[in-house]
């Protein structure tokens, strides 16, 4: 089929924002997180292929999570009610078998997702950015984390279907080379970072207008759902960082963050949160360009891939 479906699973219900910069978003849910509505926690999020039947994935998860008890509680005796946002990017013209008729799959790929959810999990071509591509290369799905120098944890989760490249012109440097740790994608340093006007390197056609990056970043730090928001709102700088162009009119970027709270910010608070989503943000870049480098053609099929690009 080419698609594919992640779930991010808190262990416990974690307050969550979002942040939508993309011209063509696909959401669910969102509305729901903002900070004058009564939600003040979510069960899961959603990261979806297929468009807008993408968005059946997170019924799936819904009706895993609310089997198990968990959920938002409204009346004693009445089921739970979880609350799983979710975003989708479109893959539906990649090839593949797509002759769902009135049965797509995402329903059943959302419930085997959380079936599956684990502190290990594939990057590249799997979850979310099984059938993606960025620009003209394979896209992915990618992670990156950090541990600031007082403890706060910072870790993030996308899935690569850009509109605009992740590579300078003329050869295969990450645009999100200077953010970098340890050669995780690929160590080629930024020497090659430059570019004149629209130069962006590796692009998709300008009438190719079904694009989106969706991600989510986290943090162990205690958060209200209004620094929530201000978090997700810096990290899609990462998304900048490491896409050219991106938060086009076609693409549909969004970003959600997390807090599972269990470390508290101190008297510096606006300060912390402030470190927080430059974290974000510089970890996001990172794993946008490991989705890609991590990313292997599908079986069968001749398409593009990082690790084919000449030096």
């Amino acid at each position: 089929m080419r698609t594919g479906v992640t779930v991010i699973l808190p262990d416990d219900r974690a307050v969550c924002a979002c942040d939508v910069r993309g011209g063509g978003p696909g959401t669910r849910e969102t509305d729901a997180l903002s900070p004058e509505n009564l939600v003040d926690a979510i069960d899961a999020v959603v990261l979806s292929g297929g468009s807008v039947y993408g968005l059946a994935a997170a019924d799936g998860v819904t009706a895993w999570l609310g089997a198990r008890g968990r959920g938002y509680g409204l009346v004693a005796g009445v089921p739970p009610s979880p609350v799983v946002p979710g975003a989708i990017l479109f893959d539906v013209a990649n090839g593949g078998d797509k002759a769902w008729d009135e049965a797509p799959p995402y329903r059943d790929l959302g419930r085997a997702a959380i079936a599956a959810t684990g502190l290990d999990f594939a990057l590249g071509t799997a979850g979310a950015g099984y059938g993606a591509m960025a620009g003209t290369l394979k896209g992915g799905t990618g992670s990156a984390s950090v541990v600031s120098a007082d403890g706060f944890t910072v870790g993030a989760v996308v899935a690569v279907n850009s509109w605009g490249s992740v590579v300078a012109p003329g050869g295969r440097t990450f645009w999100a080379a200077p953010y970098e740790l340890a050669g995780e994608f690929g160590g080629l340093g930024s020497a090659g970072l430059a570019a004149g006007p629209d130069q962006w390197g590796l692009p998709k056609r300008p009438d190719e207008t079904r694009n989106t990056t969706i991600a989510c970043v986290a943090t162990d730090a205690i958060l209200t759902p209004s620094q929530a928001k201000r978090v997700a709102v810096m990290a899609q700088d990462g998304l900048a960082r490491a896409i050219r162009p991106v938060h086009a009119p076609f693409d549909g970027d969004v970003v959600f963050a997390l807090s599972t709270g269990r470390r508290p910010l101190g008297e510096a608070a606006d300060y912390t949160v402030a470190r927080l989503g430059a974290l974000a943000a510089d970890t996001l870049a990172r794993a946008v360009a490991r989705g890609v480098f991590e990313a292997t053609p599908w079986p069968d099929a001749p398409v593009s891939c990082w690790r084919d690009l000449s030096s």
